[in-house]
């Protein structure tokens, strides 16, 4: 049992509440890691672009959890109309080239209330390409426009199968419409995936990208 842990131990009452003497600063301060032990998710690391052209994650990405979560904040294009997207990388970033297939569509609705729909976007698929693959279309540059959302990476460390995602990520665009992208597909390769990179097609954009292993 770790010091922090048995302190606090020592200070439950018989009827299992916490005394004041419990909590202080050194029991707080001390801890370097913060987990839901009911999900089994864990901050890894995290990344904030400023006028940043890409941002790649070259570590992180181990045999340690079976998928991993990237979380995007705030993701704001510096250029109006232009595409976010990623790939992935098994030589620790010194190429972003993993041949990919998907599948994309895209629910939306604009500001006035007078378009709506659900679609297929066919742009927006890859099939056994080695583009980087497009998860947020539109994005805008005006002051309200951003995106946020998640994109899950299943099992990237393994030998043997190959390496399925899904994303889904909502924005008010630069066109005045609020969509939501779902993206899912697979990186054909038996081979380990250790990086992935994010960028726009185009200019350079801001936002934080958080990555959690998942149990």
């Amino acid at each position: 049992m770790g010091a922090i842990a048995r302190a606090a131990a020592n200070n439950i009452t018989t009827s299992g509440v916490f005394t004041s003497s419990a909590i202080a600063n050194s029991s707080v301060t001390g801890i370097t890691v913060l987990a839901n032990a009911s999900d089994g998710i864990t901050l890894i690391s995290s990344q904030t672009a400023s006028n940043s052209a890409s941002i790649s994650f070259t570590s992180g990405l181990t045999s340690t959890y079976k998928a991993y979560k990237f979380v995007f904040s705030n993701i704001h294009a510096r250029t109006d109309a232009v595409q976010f997207q990623f790939n992935m990388s098994t030589d620790g970033g010194s190429n972003y080239n993993v041949t990919k297939t998907t599948t994309f569509f895209r629910s939306y609705a604009d500001e006035a209330g007078t378009d709506s729909g659900l679609v297929y976007v066919s742009s927006g698929d890859l099939a056994q390409s080695t583009s980087f693959q497009r998860i947020l279309n539109d994005n805008g540059s005006g002051a309200d426009e951003a995106g946020n959302g998640t994109l899950i990476l299943f099992n990237p460390s393994s030998t043997t199968y190959v390496k399925h995602f899904i994303s889904n990520l909502t924005i008010n665009n630069y066109a005045d419409y609020n969509a939501n992208d779902f993206v899912a597909g697979y990186g054909n390769t038996t081979s380990a995936i250790n990086a992935i990179q994010f960028q726009m097609t185009s200019g350079n954009f801001d936002g934080t990208i958080y990555l959690y292993g998942i149990k």
